[in-house]
């Protein structure tokens, strides 16, 4: 090998990759905690519902639950890319040429995920519209007034369904967490 190759990197591709790592183990973690505690409420509410009498099951929550985890699921591939940026970071910062990744690959990592938290914010999205819309509906069709003594009980909002709208909150928020990251490298990249 040349000497010319082992030289360390300009000032600015170590600040460049000092980004990397910071970005990526900030949304790593975040998107890590918080899709955890999304999994643990969605099962939590899931039990619910399955444990419920027929007449209590909650009717209709089932594809918001469904856009809820396929958001989730979509989490655990934008925190994996996160993880991925503090692994470009480390190799940004090596003191053989050859071993760093090329701009061009990295401007690619660094779009997919900002598809991957993009599509994961719609699909838990559509999870919290669905969830939220029936919850709605639900709420509208019960009795009015205090001693209103008939209801139908599959009308009745559990505490149960608005586990499935914190599981969504918090989903969107990692995704959200997930693309400011990679909006902040992706313009540290192209400046």
């Amino acid at each position: 090998m040349e000497k010319s190759e082992l030289k360390s990197p300009p000032v600015a591709l170590q600040q460049i990759a000092v980004a990397f790592r910071l970005a990526g183990w900030a949304s790593f973690w975040v998107q890590l905690v918080l899709g955890v505690v999304s999994t643990l409420v969605l099962i939590f509410a899931s039990l619910g519902r399955d444990i419920a009498t027929q007449g209590q099951r909650s009717t209709g929550t089932g594809i918001g639950i469904v856009f809820a985890v396929s958001g989730i699921i979509t989490l655990g591939i934008g925190g994996y890319i996160a993880f991925r940026y503090t692994r470009i970071g480390r190799r940004l910062q090596s003191t053989n040429s050859s071993n760093r990744p090329r701009k061009a690959d990295t401007v690619q990592i660094l779009r997919l995920g900002l598809i991957v938290n993009l599509v994961g914010t719609l699909l838990t999205i559509l999870g919290a519209q669905a969830i939220a819309g029936i919850l709605l509906l639900r709420s509208l069709s019960l009795p009015q007034g205090f001693g209103a003594a008939i209801y139908n009980p599959q009308q009745v909002i559990r505490p149960v369904d608005i586990f499935v709208v914190q599981a969504n909150t918090n989903t969107v928020a990692a995704h959200f967490a997930g693309l400011i990251a990679t909006l902040f490298l992706l313009n540290r990249v192209t400046k």
